[in-house]
């Protein structure tokens, strides 16, 4: 098992920030789909999440191919590229998700707590009207760019692994 999270203060800056990083994870989970099959195939699960503070990356399985399969999931972070027609997909997909979260009065209630309780927070409403203005494409280039010059990297290992 290993997990490890990348953490970046850039993410909370702004609420465009927070979409923007939304559609980078999204985007490294459509891309590394077709690559990371074959580790799926063997019984090598992964998961990336955009965490609050920054992207969670989970792996687990069997040991001896689990650093391939890390490898690669890092290998598609550092050399991260889309077409326009893959960030048109996603950001029409966090539309939907984002609508759907706000029109559910369970979750919209949990996020208007949250937004009172923790100092910081940009709300659904926020992120959902920054998505509706409308992101560039170069606007997620530069914020993948800074993304990666301004990270902290906390892990945790457990199994048959060496030091």
């Amino acid at each position: 098992y290993v997990r490890f999270h990348l953490i970046s203060p850039l993410i909370q800056q702004s609420a465009e920030n927070i979409v923007l990083f939304d559609t980078f994870v999204n985007i490294l989970s459509h891309n590394l789909g077709e690559p990371a099959y074959e580790a799926d195939v063997a019984q090598l699960e992964y998961k990336l999440v955009a965490g609050e503070y920054g992207l969670i990356i989970r792996v687990k399985g069997f040991n001896h191919k689990l650093p391939l399969l890390f490898q690669l999931i890092i290998d598609y972070l550092s050399d991260f590229s889309f077409t326009p027609a893959v960030f048109e997909m996603i950001t029409e997909q966090l539309k939907k998700t984002y609508y759907n979260i706000l029109i559910k009065p369970e979750t919209l209630a949990k996020d208007v707590r949250l937004l009172i309780l923790e100092h910081g927070r940009w709300s659904m409403i926020d992120k959902y009207q920054t998505l509706m203005k409308g992101l560039s494409i170069d606007a997620l280039s530069a914020f993948v760019a800074a993304f990666k010059a301004q990270l902290f990297v906390e892990g945790l290992v457990q199994g048959n692994f060496t030091s």
